[in-house]
C-alpha cells in the first residue's frame, strides 16, 4: 500500500523529516560517527552533549534501518494529507518531544544498571507514533494467506515496523515503545494537543520549501474497480447489482477531504460512491489502486 497520487504532494512536513533523516544518516555515515550518535546517561546528564538528542532525532544508524525507517515515513505521509499540515507539524512536535524525555528519563533511571549504555538514534518516536493512527484508522480491505498463515494488506506496514523496532534490539527497542506512548497520548488529547495549532509562519515555511513542484503530480482519473483488490472490487459490484447497497452520492466534503490527502476528485468522488461514502474504506480504495 502507498499514500497517495504522487509522491510528497500534499505532505511537505512529511518532506522535511525525511530529507532530513535522509542526509544526515548520510553524512554522519560518511564520516562513520552514526555509532556514536545514540544518545546516553553520559552524553546527556554528565558531559551535557545537548546536539546528541537532535542527532538522535533523526540520524539512523545503519543502511537497514534508514531503508525501513523512510519507507515507513513514506507510508504515513497519508496522515499529513488526512489532519493537514499544520496539525501534522504539530503531531511530530509532540510526538518526537514525549518520546525523547521519556528516553532520557529512562536513561537517569538506568544510569546504574547494565541494562543498556546508549539508545539507538533515529526518528523511532514519530514512526512508532503513526502506529497508533494507522492500527486505529485505517481498515483492512482485503486478506490472504501465505504458507497457511493469514496476512492482510496491512501486514506488511506491520513488518516493517517491527523489523525496524527489532533492529538493534533493546537500543531501538526502548524508543519505540515510547513513540508508541507518545502516540497514545496525543491520540487521547492530553493537554489538548489535538487542538493546537502552529503559528502561520511556520507552516508557511514548509509549504514553500519542502512542497513538491506541483507540475505533473496529478494522475488521469480512472476506473478505480479494475484497481481494486480482487475481493473489495468483487463485493461492492455484488452490492450494486443486488440492490441492498443504494450507491449514493458521496457529500461535497468528504470529497474535499480527499481532495486535500492528495487524490484526484474523480477518483475520490468514484471510491467514496463505492465505499457507500464510508471515508476510511474509500481512502483505503484509493491507496490500493495507486499502489498497482
Amino acid at each position: 500500500m502507498q499514500g497517495g497520487v504522487s509522491g510528497f504532494q500534499n505532505a511537505p512536513v512529511t518532506r522535511a523529516v525525511a530529507l532530513t533523516s535522509g542526509l544526515l544518516s548520510v553524512v554522519f555515515s560518511a564520516q562513520r560517527r552514526t555509532r556514536a550518535l545514540g544518545i546516553s546517561y553520559q552524553d546527556i546528564i554528565k558531559n551535557f552533549r545537548l546536539w546528541k538528542i537532535f542527532s538522535s532525532v533523526f540520524v539512523f544508524q545503519s543502511t537497514p534501518e534508514l531503508m525501513f525507517g523512510l519507507y515507513l515515513l513514506y507510508y504515513f505521509r497519508v496522515f499529513e494529507r488526512q489532519i493537514g499540515s499544520n496539525k501534522y507539524s504539530v503531531f511530530c512536535l509532540f510526538t518526537i518531544t514525549v518520546s525523547s524525555l521519556l528516553e532520557i528519563l529512562s536513561l537517569v533511571l538506568l544510569k546504574d544498571t547494565s541494562y543498556i549504555s546508549a539508545l539507538a538514534s533515529g526518528p523511532y518516536g514519530l514512526i512508532s507514533a503513526s502506529f497508533v493512527p494507522f492500527f486505529l484508522d485505517i481498515p483492512v480491505t482485503s486478506r490472504f494467506r501465505i504458507f497457511g498463515i493469514n496476512f492482510s494488506d496491512k501486514s506488511f506496514i506491520y513488518l516493517a515496523g517491527l523489523q525496524l523496532l527489532l533492529s538493534s534490539w533493546k537500543r531501538s527497542l526502548i524508543p519505540g515503545i515510547f513513540g508508541l506512548i507518545a502516540g497514545s497520548l496525543y491520540r487521547l488529547n492530553v493537554f489538548g494537543v489535538r487542538k493546537m495549532k502552529l503559528p502561520q509562519i511556520i507552516a508557511s515555511f514548509f509549504a514553500r520549501y519542502f512542497a513538491p513542484l506541483s507540475g505533473g503530480t496529478s494522475r488521469p482519473s480512472r476506473s478505480l474497480v479494475g484497481n481494486m483488490p480482487s475481493q473489495t472490487a468483487h463485493a461492492i459490484q455484488n452490492q450494486s447489482s443486488t440492490g441492498f447497497a443504494p450507491i449514493m452520492e458521496p457529500p461535497e466534503s468528504s470529497v474535499a477531504m480527499l481532495v486535500s490527502m492528495g487524490f484526484d476528485g474523480n477518483d475520490a468522488r468514484q471510491a467514496l460512491m463505492r465505499a457507500r461514502n464510508d471515508i476510511n474504506m474509500a481512502t483505503n480504495i484509493l491507496l490500493e489502486a495507486q499502489s498497482r
